[in-house]
């Protein structure tokens, strides 16, 4: 398991699509069940971290670029 905080976007999606099927299978325990939902809920939360961070820079730019046309 890697930490979660030096995942990319789409290593920590991966992740998640693998502790799902887990999830829909029948052989976890409720020990492991627990640690799973746990680790998908740091998982969930990372993502969501990276999502806001790329859109707060995608509006960055796009500021700068309607600034520097109206500029010119």
């Amino acid at each position: 398991m890697t930490d979660a905080g030096a995942m990319t976007y789409s290593d920590a999606m991966g992740e998640l699509e693998a502790i799902l099927a887990a999830l829909e299978s029948d052989g976890l325990d409720v020990d492991q069940l627990a640690d799973r939902v746990g680790r998908a809920a740091e998982l969930i939360e990372l993502c969501r971290g990276k999502i806001e961070r790329a859109r707060t820079e995608v509006e960055r730019v796009v500021v700068d670029l309607s600034d520097s046309t109206v500029a010119e």
